[in-house]
């Protein structure tokens, strides 16, 4: 089952949830404003996608903490505030991605007809 994480808030969350919807085609969501992904949670999606790709350096509060003139350890950085991470996650087994990005979805769709 397709499994994405995001916020209900989140522009480009809806998008993938609609995607999938209008498709037919059942996810399992996690909003991340009811509750936040365990460090475990993390680390496993930290063996599909690198940190560094997680991170959302164009959301509010990476511009509001300064992040780009500091040295940080993105891994921590993305446990402890989770506003930082780029939404939706969109997980199939071994595939994921961070962000929406239609070629994505429209191929693991295609895997799961």
């Amino acid at each position: 089952m397709i499994r994405i994480i995001g916020r209900n808030k989140c522009n480009e969350t809806k998008k993938a949830l609609r995607f999938f919807k209008e498709r037919g085609i059942k996810v399992q969501f996690q909003n991340l404003d009811e509750r936040e992904l365990t460090a475990g949670e993390l680390e496993n999606i930290f063996r599909l996608i690198k940190p560094e790709e997680l991170l959302d350096t164009e959301s509010k509060e990476y511009k509001k903490r300064g992040m780009s003139y500091m040295d940080f350890d993105t891994p921590q950085e993305l446990l402890e505030d989770q506003l930082l991470l780029k939404t939706p996650v969109v997980i199939l087994g071994r595939s994921a991605m961070a962000g929406f990005d239609q070629d994505f979805c429209r191929k693991i769709a295609e895997s799961e007809k």
